[in-house]
């Protein structure tokens, strides 16, 4: 179903529509929108409307429930995907000077080392872990390292898995990491090489959902930034218990820089690492 343009403009969501919609998304995503985001709900639902051709909200509402591919798309279209390459870098600092170095004390070389960016978003993240231990872990050839980058929305993970960004998602990476690992700018977008294209996989997952993630295995290291501040405390906890269930004993878990484990699970052992602290199962 597409909007064309013999159909009827979308009405405007009344403000029961835009508190369903606010309860639906938080059941499907765990992400909270409170009354100060009634223009932002309305504006998403508004754009669907008009890409589906329905014009009524509710009953708009009612396809995106039951369509699978639509409520989907209704996802994608409330995620926020704020992301740029070596962002907190500090835990990349501390993931090649300390939780690595600590996790293959008791590996042999050969052994597979798991690294989960979730929510990954555009595919920045995951990426600046593969360019930064190329960069800068001198064992990073003497083990399997499989990076897996995930995120609910499926378009950020298409845009991910295709490679080309603009020159601000670029922008803190230093000109020589550009010029190795990205090719020659076309359309103010440089594509990631292919090399390091293969070496990342994306896969969608949902953190409240751990039906989700059963076929992803447990890792060694966990990057869960900058989301938790989208949740209310029960999707909190839900997504702290997934996250401490994929997790080897002894892995880490990042979290964003406004973000804690504090007052959401103490199951996980507060770490700090130079200037990062990290949460690690015990």
């Amino acid at each position: 179903m597409s909007g064309r343009s013999d159909q009827p403009a979308p009405v405007a969501p009344d403000d029961q529509v835009i508190a369903r919609a606010a309860v639906l998304i938080r059941h499907w995503t765990g992400m909270t929108f409170g009354e100060n985001k009634r223009y932002y709900i309305e504006r998403r639902l508004v754009e669907r409307m008009a890409k589906t051709g329905i014009a009524a909200p509710a009953a708009y509402l009612d396809f995106a429930t039951y369509m699978p591919g639509e409520r989907q798309e209704l996802i994608n279209a409330f995620t926020v995907n704020e992301t740029y390459f070596y962002r907190e870098i500090h835990h990349l600092s501390a993931l090649s000077g300390h939780m690595l170095p600590s996790i293959v004390r008791h590996r042999v070389p050969g052994d597979l080392i798991r690294i989960w960016s979730m929510p990954c978003a555009t595919g920045e993240e995951a990426y600046s872990i593969a360019i930064w231990l190329l960069e800068n872990w001198a064992l990073v050839d003497a083990f399997n390292i499989e990076i897996v980058g995930s995120d609910i929305d499926t378009a950020a993970l298409a845009k991910a898995r295709d490679g080309h960004f603009s020159q601000r998602s670029l922008a803190r990476l230093p000109e020589q990491i550009r010029e190795s690992y990205f090719e020659i700018e076309k359309g103010h977008q440089r594509q990631i090489i292919q090399d390091l294209r293969e070496s990342v996989r994306f896969t969608p997952a949902n953190l409240i959902d751990p039906s989700s993630v059963e076929g992803l295995g447990s890792f060694d290291v966990i990057l869960c930034r900058n989301l938790l501040i989208y949740f209310d405390d029960d999707a909190r906890k839900r997504a702290a218990d997934l996250l401490y269930d994929r997790l080897k004993l002894g892995g880490y878990l990042c979290l964003g820089h406004s973000e804690s484990m504090k007052n959401i699970s103490d199951r996980f052992e507060a770490t700090r690492l130079d200037d990062a602290i990290v949460y690690r199962r015990p």
